[in-house]
């Protein structure tokens, strides 16, 4: 597939590049989290969180509301899954990374979604973006089969597990976690997900 850079005009349905917070503090910190040759997901990294930067990105870019800074890493090359939120969420890429995307407006009536309408976005090491909360993503993907460290800023609470069951109908079938709607890849076998994505479960 064609892989699109965050600074193409492609790039502005999905996100924007976020220029005036210095992350560089912040990138190098990453360099001591763990990158293991599965994908990890940390929701909220306190190490991280004290920082000079986190007060930056919670005033900055997110208007003051409470946010939570952690980080994906590791190695991963495939799509698996798509998620959104409520709420746009910015990375760090600390690493040369891929995001694939889709679009939320493209997810069909019954919550299914072709794989076929995913686009890639390579992001340079040391770049800081938004995606849109319509923007559906899910980890990135490593250059070249190298692994890659991302940092995740979300307003706090999100991704951490439900305090409710959701009902299974409509949009609920797929709330996977707190501010997490998730539609996954049959080839994906990821247990209490809804099996939405149809076609290729595409890799880079």
């Amino acid at each position: 597939m064609k892989i699109y850079s965050v600074h193409d005009k492609e790039f502005a349905g999905y996100g924007k590049v976020l220029t005036g917070i210095d992350c560089t503090e912040l990138v190098q910190a990453m360099q001591e989290t763990p990158a293991p040759d599965e994908v990890i997901y940390v929701p909220s990294d306190e190490k991280l969180e004290k920082l000079p930067v986190f007060r930056a990105l919670t005033e900055q870019g997110f208007g003051g509301i409470p946010i939570q800074l952690g980080y994906c890493n590791g190695r991963n090359n495939t799509l698996n899954a798509l998620e959104y939120h409520r709420s746009s969420e910015i990375n760090v890429a600390c690493t040369d990374l891929i995001l694939l995307l889709g679009r939320e407006q493209d997810i069909e009536p019954d919550g299914r979604y072709d794989t076929a309408k995913v686009m890639a976005f390579r992001v340079p090491a040391g770049t800081v973006i938004e995606v849109y909360a319509t923007s559906l993503h899910y980890a990135p993907c490593g250059i070249d089969g190298a692994k890659f460290r991302c940092v995740v800023v979300l307003p706090r609470g999100t991704n951490l597990d439900l305090e409710h069951k959701p009902t299974g109908e409509g949009e609920d079938r797929l709330l996977f976690a707190r501010n997490k709607w998730l539609i996954a890849h049959p080839d994906a076998k990821i247990e209490g997900a809804f099996n939405g994505l149809y076609g290729e479960n595409l890799t880079v």
